[in-house]
């Protein structure tokens, strides 16, 4: 049994309260355990980490090295700070074993690639995503109705807060619409509620919207004159640990990095459409 190492900046949260539950009704229940969990900090009001692990029976360690060094698979959380992902990953990406990210991946293009360098220089085997590309209903359609035909146009829309939770609306743009964006602008934005357009040099459009208890979905238009509406996102989480835990089990991540990369270039570049709202923002990639 290979056993996972959890490092978060701090443990008392959803990811890491839900994913051992989720870990232990996966279809890899009998190949994987939880064996040490470390946190950067406690805040007030959460959980330290040793109430954590006894809720959870984990041990907790002393150090991140402490969990690198004992564990064949290593799980960075922190689903809230993806600027402590760049601090938090550097010794597992040095390992060699394979290492997960959680999402955010980063809120910097140069922490990226800072990341993805490291790993190809120690040879580590390294995954992030947001769960909702693994999303079942959005899986099936690109497989079985867009196939390899273009995509011209996808809105996807999601609730949350923006920084944590973009991510996922970009995901859900990026795999199924491709790379290659050009500028990003953000449209009549109200409070807690922005707005996004996605531009393409090969008149490809992308429309992006968060808004606070709105569910996840997705339309998109592509072939000759077909389209699509997605609105059962169901079973994401479910699926995307199946996929973790694959890819902890072969070390192979089928996300192509090209992807990764825009959709955290696409992050950075929407936040600054936040503060220059009806302006063209750049996508940079590197």
């Amino acid at each position: 049994m290979k056993t996972i190492g959890f490092i978060d900046h701090y443990i008392n949260n959803w990811h890491a309260d839900n994913f051992p539950r989720m870990i232990q009704g996966s279809a890899f229940k009998n190949d994987f355990q939880i064996s040490l969990a470390w946190e950067e900090t406690t805040p007030p009001g959460k959980k330290p980490l040793a109430e954590w692990c006894k809720e959870n029976n984990v041990t907790p360690a002393n150090s991140l090295q402490q969990v690198v060094d004992n564990c064949d698979c290593i799980l960075v959380l922190s689903p809230d700070d993806a600027d402590r992902h760049l601090p938090l990953s550097q010794y597992a990406l040095r390992s060699g074993k394979p290492v997960s990210i959680d999402k955010p991946f980063a809120d910097k293009v140069k922490d990226a690639k800072e990341m993805f360098d490291l790993a190809a220089k120690f040879k580590t085997p390294l995954m992030t995503s947001s769960s909702l590309r693994f999303t079942p209903a959005l899986t099936a359609a690109k497989k079985d109705k867009i196939q390899n035909k273009k995509v011209r146009y996808v809105s996807s829309w999601g609730g949350g807060r923006f920084p944590v939770y973009i991510v996922h609306v970009l995901e859900m743009l990026v795999m199924t619409i491709g790379t290659g964006a050009r500028r990003v602008m953000s449209v009549g934005e109200l409070p807690g509620a922005p707005v996004l357009i996605v531009d393409y040099p090969d008149q490809r459009r992308g429309l992006l919207q968060l808004y606070h208890g709105l569910e996840f979905g997705l339309a998109a238009s592509y072939g000759d004159g077909e389209s699509l509406f997605l609105a059962d996102m169901q079973g994401f989480y479910e699926a995307f640990i199946d996929a973790v835990l694959n890819f902890f089990m072969t070390g192979k991540n089928s996300i192509p990095q090209k992807e990764t990369m825009e959709i955290v270039a696409l992050q950075e570049a929407a936040t600054r459409a936040l503060e220059h709202r009806d302006h063209w923002i750049d996508v940079e990639t590197s």
